[in-house]
């Protein structure tokens, strides 16, 4: 189900929010759970048959969770790590099979000129955020940063429907807190104004503005696709035309997805910010995919040790941050290498660092 889809518009998003804040009325717990099982239905509006997957990953991250906090309370900080291990494992070798199986297979029978091949493995809509948004919850549970008992609200965390297709990813402690406050299961004119403003802008962006420019874009690729020899001018028109409509597109997505939530009283985080005005490489990805950006430089490259280990680590952990930022935008050698591309960028960009600072 799409944010721009008629029955999103006229029936499930009305429906989802009268029952919110009528069943808030009387009982908060009922009324998350409300949330919980819309968010579960809009996810299984796509395919039914991934909402067992969903709720497999769920329930195995809330145990794992909820084991770190119970060695954290106890101070077991090797047996906590361990389980993060595990848990951490767990997740990547789900998103692994059905992000990468397919590219791997591939790749290896090429490489070993052999026949392997297996059933196309289909892509679970949204398995890269909510597999992200419950890293970054394992971690900040090994820290000691967040814990969670309550499944519902652990669940609703995961599954919230703005969030859950394309993001932004979520860091438990700057969403879930929400959730316990009174004032968000009342209606607000405020909330639903700047939310529906909000939303009526992304609305614009997705459907007006990257729809309609599609087509240029698709033109020029299509023919490319097909051996058509493509002119200079044809050539630039096309790979900017997919770049605004790529922005457009995501953009408006996000933007939807912030307006949507303001409607339920609940702030997520911006995750866009005018990327292409950036004055530099490194001010783009302070700018575009802002909680993206985030959760690499916080959970991949400072883990890795960021700079404090000397130039040539620093170098190499950017490297490896954007070359696996590339991969995670999908499984292929196209996304690699623009990874790599960028990482190169960066390190074009980033002058050497005094030892002991943290910065991306």
């Amino acid at each position: 189900m799409l944010f721009n889809s008629y029955q999103f518009l006229f029936l499930f998003l009305p429906i989802t929010i009268l029952g919110f804040f009528q069943i808030g009325r009387y009982s908060r717990s009922i009324s998350s759970l409300w949330l919980f099982s819309a968010s579960l239905f809009f996810y299984g509006w796509w395919n039914p048959a991934y909402v067992s997957l969903l709720l497999a990953s769920i329930c195995f991250n809330y145990g794992v969770g909820k084991a770190l906090s119970r060695e954290q309370a106890r101070n077991h900080l090797r047996r906590a790590w361990w389980i993060l291990a595990c848990g951490i494992t767990a997740d990547l070798c789900l998103l692994g099979y059905y992000k990468y199986a397919n590219f791997f297979i591939t790749n290896v029978s090429g490489l070993l000129n052999s026949n392997w091949h297996i059933d196309p493995v289909i892509l679970p809509l949204g398995i890269s955020f909510f597999t992200f948004t419950q890293i970054a919850f394992l971690v900040d549970a090994y820290r000691g940063d967040v814990k969670e008992s309550n499944f519902i609200h652990y669940g609703l965390f995961v599954t919230y429907f703005p969030h859950l297709i394309a993001g932004p990813v979520l860091h438990h402690k700057e969403m879930m807190p929400q959730f316990a406050h009174p004032i968000t299961y009342r209606p607000h004119w405020e909330n639903f104004s700047v939310g529906l403003t909000l939303f009526t802008i992304g609305l614009f962006k997705k459907v007006i503005l990257a729809d309609g420019i599609a087509p240029y874009a698709n033109l020029v690729f299509n023919a490319a696709d097909h051996g058509t020899q493509i002119l200079f001018t044809e050539a630039w028109g096309g790979a900017l035309a997919y770049t605004f409509q790529l922005y457009f597109d995501f953009s408006g997505y996000t933007d939807m997805a912030l307006g949507i939530s303001c409607l339920f009283g609940v702030k997520l985080p911006i995750n866009f910010d005018s990327p292409y005005k950036s004055v530099n490489i490194i001010d783009f990805w302070r700018r575009w995919h802002i909680t993206l950006s985030r959760f690499l430089r916080d959970y991949l490259y400072f883990p890795l040790g960021g700079n404090r280990k000397g130039p040539f680590r620093r170098y190499a952990n950017l490297m490896a941050t954007m070359v696996l930022g590339g991969l995670w935008h999908g499984a292929g050698w196209t996304f690699i290498i623009w990874g790599t591309l960028h990482g190169f960028y960066l390190i074009s960009k980033y002058p050497p660092a005094k030892p002991g600072a943290l910065s991306l």
